[in-house]
């Protein structure tokens, strides 16, 4: 970060959004547009339509969670999922699968089964994610604890600026169980899915930029309590004060944390 010189810019094509109360990005729109109010409610995830139904049925919430995020930020850009890089952004894994991991493993019978084994691990959405879509692309799998979101935005910007192809970000947060609950008070699952392309196209939402944000600068906040309460309770949806001035058509940068000690400056230019 010390070592940039400009800013890394890409188009935004699609958008796939979860939160609670909020369970797609045109209602997420619609809220932060103001042409609506917020309600909290648990978050909504959908069965995971691009896994058979066997796998379906077994998958976690974090692997509902991604794939939805990531399927309809490829729906609205009209795009190939099975042709596009990756870049999986996660604070955490699967957070109600560690714990019944700690609690098996505390007890006498320590035989874990191979599915709750392979779902532990923090790749294991972008793993679903390849699969159900026949993709070959490149993959990146990040944790960043707080600036997950940062990392992974930096990450797939710079495949996007470098190799001049769309990649799509999906970055997501789950909750945990108690007692973990206590350490890491993730609310519910949420996410956003940026589908990031080089060029502008027909589908292009808005010009976006990022640039390492001037030192001692202030972190951008939502007017709204309940929503800057998710944004800063949830690494994912640091995005949410770019994603309200998206939601109104309003030109303009904000601020989200990054690695301790940095931040990062997210230009938007709606189309």
């Amino acid at each position: 970060m010390s070592a940039m010189q400009s800013s890394l810019a890409a188009w935004i094509d699609g958008i796939g959004f979860i939160a609670p109360g909020l369970p797609d990005w045109p209602t997420a729109a619609a809220v932060l547009a103001g042409h609506q109010p917020y309600a909290a409610a648990p978050s909504v995830l959908p069965a995971p339509a691009l896994l058979p139904p066997e796998e379906r049925r077994r998958a976690s919430r974090v692997i509902r969670l991604a794939l939805a995020l990531g399927q309809e930020a490829v729906a609205h850009a009209q795009a190939d999922a099975a042709t596009l890089a990756t870049v999986f952004a996660a604070s955490g894994a699967d957070g109600h699968n560690c714990h019944a991991l700690c609690e098996q493993l505390a007890g006498e019978d320590r035989q874990i089964s191979p599915t709750r084994f392979h779902n532990s691990v923090h790749n294991a959405a972008a793993g679903y994610w390849g699969i159900a879509t026949h993709s070959m692309a490149p993959c990146q799998v990040i944790c960043a604890f707080d600036g997950s979101f940062g990392a992974g935005l930096l990450d797939a910007l710079a495949q996007v600026v470098l190799e001049r192809r769309p990649v799509l970000l999906i970055s997501y947060d789950s909750e945990y169980p108690q007692p973990l609950h206590d350490k890491r008070p993730v609310p519910d699952a949420a996410g956003v899915a940026w589908l990031l392309s080089p060029r502008q196209g027909e589908r292009s939402l808005a010009r976006f930029t990022v640039e390492r944000a001037a030192a001692g600068a202030s972190l951008s906040h939502l007017a709204e309590a309940e929503l800057d309460a998710l944004r800063a309770q949830l690494s994912s949806l640091r995005a949410l004060p770019a994603l309200q001035r998206l939601a109104r058509g309003q030109a303009g940068s904000t601020v989200v944390d990054y690695l301790p000690g940095y931040a990062l400056e997210l230009g938007l230019q709606p189309c």
